[in-house]
């Protein structure tokens, strides 16, 4: 267990002047220490000295991906290369990787986070916690693993793949929490199955720590009821430190350390704070990173900010699920698309399983979208009628929430890709 009280419950009002000084201090900091962050600022206009409020924030300028990209590859770096003890790249990015530095109280202040966000989910030392994020060049794996040890959790280090292995594994060992992508506890589900496996019976999984690609609370009440385990929310990116924070157990909301990071909430279009509890897009500023500082680091993903104290008793700002990035919105002639809209209307159709995928295309000038849908085997039939039946409404309920018309075909059970990492599911020909 660990429990830092006197941080985890800091008035509101103590926590936002502790933000603001270390706010200053960062600021001061990379001003005379770093070119590109010097820079930028004397481009803006602003010093060190204006920054006098936590609203001033405003006046700094964005840090962008492409940044990360520009100065590749220590040129974000504020301290000597002698000081970094730990370097971590991104996954998923075209051209430059993104590459993060890490001092010692850079890696200290990480697990920190996660020791704390373990706790509020109820993992202790009596855990066993099988962690099957990638390992090496991920930060996924190792943040998990050593947050968890830190705890004073047992870690199994398993990483992708081998899932027949994994679930042998988590029988033998008597694993009771599992760190993965949603994605693959759903293919690790499909697998058990197919393996005579039920997890209430044969294994002690009570809970899951999700996180890595957005997910639905359709998809949440799916595993659990299916699979009899707990489920939480984890959030983090590479380029604050990897993995940090999850929901309480109260799973109304993901506890930011405040004393860590500092939040913001945008509207993507016109760059102004939007009002509390909007939805928009967050702006990160890591108050405590020596490597790599990210100040007002705009990370694309789209939430909001819960102000109001949890239930547990934790005052630390809270952000709500993630629904997906700026940048992964589908337009479809004029109507905006997210992903997890899809995958939230699906949930709600009892005849359809887990796994689908979306395809757009053009044709003749217009976009169409082609949902690839899993069909439950008890639902599937061979009767054409039913089956046209039930590509129908889904064909409505689709057109109902997403404002668009789509195309459904259904697929066999088992049909569509599994994904031991990160799910991929969509595929844009607009672009090919």
């Amino acid at each position: 267990m660990f429990w830092n009280e006197e941080i985890e419950c800091m008035p509101v009002d103590e926590l936002k002047k502790l933000q603001l000084k270390e706010l200053q201090t960062l600021i001061k900091h990379v001003y005379e220490n770093n070119e590109f962050y010097g820079n930028r600022m004397r481009e803006q206009g602003v010093k060190p000295e204006d920054i006098q409020t936590l609203d001033d924030i405003v006046k700094l300028p964005f840090m962008y991906k492409q940044d990360l990209r520009d100065f590749y590859p220590t040129k974000l770096f504020t301290v000597p290369n002698t000081d970094v003890v730990r370097y971590h790249v991104s996954s998923g990015t075209t051209g430059k990787p993104t590459l993060v530095g890490y001092t010692r109280n850079d890696i200290d202040y990480w697990n920190d986070a996660l020791a704390r966000s373990l706790t509020s989910i109820g993992i202790t030392s009596d855990d066993i916690i099988q962690v099957s994020y990638g390992y090496g060049l991920f930060t996924g794996g190792l943040g998990l693993h050593y947050g968890a040890e830190v705890v004073g959790a047992t870690v199994l280090p398993s990483g992708t793949g081998g899932t027949e292995r994994q679930l042998e594994l988590m029988m033998d060992l008597g694993v009771t929490a599992i760190a993965c992508t949603p994605s693959y506890l759903v293919h690790m589900n499909d697998v058990a199955k197919k393996m005579g496996i039920d997890f209430r019976r044969d294994t002690k999984l009570r809970k899951a720590i999700l996180g890595a690609e957005p997910w639905t609370a359709g998809m949440r009440k799916h595993l659990e009821e299916s699979m009899g385990i707990k489920t939480y929310d984890i959030y983090g990116t590479s380029e604050m430190a990897g993995p940090m924070y999850t929901e309480c157990e109260e799973c109304n909301g993901i506890h930011i350390c405040g004393d860590i990071m500092y939040v913001e909430i945008i509207d993507p279009e016109t760059d102004l704070p939007v009002k509390p509890g909007e939805r928009g897009e967050m702006v990160v500023t890591m108050l405590k990173k020596e490597a790599f500082p990210l100040i007002r680091y705009r990370i694309k993903d789209l939430t909001c900010l819960r102000e109001e104290v949890c239930k547990c008793g934790r005052t630390s700002p809270r952000i709500d699920r993630i629904t997906g990035r700026s940048d992964d919105m589908l337009i479809i002639r004029g109507i905006n698309v997210f992903p997890s809209q899809v995958e939230h209307t699906l949930m709600q159709i009892p005849e359809v399983g887990d796994q689908y995928m979306i395809i757009v295309e053009r044709e003749s000038a217009l976009d169409t979208m082609t949902v690839q849908v899993e069909i439950k085997p008890e639902a599937f039939s061979d009767k054409v009628d039913d089956m046209n039946a039930l590509k129908k409404r889904i064909e409505h309920e689709a057109k109902k929430y997403l404002n668009v018309a789509v195309k459904i075909e259904l697929m066999p059970s088992g049909s569509l890709p599994r994904f031991e990492g990160k799910a991929k599911r969509v595929i844009d020909r607009r672009q090919l």
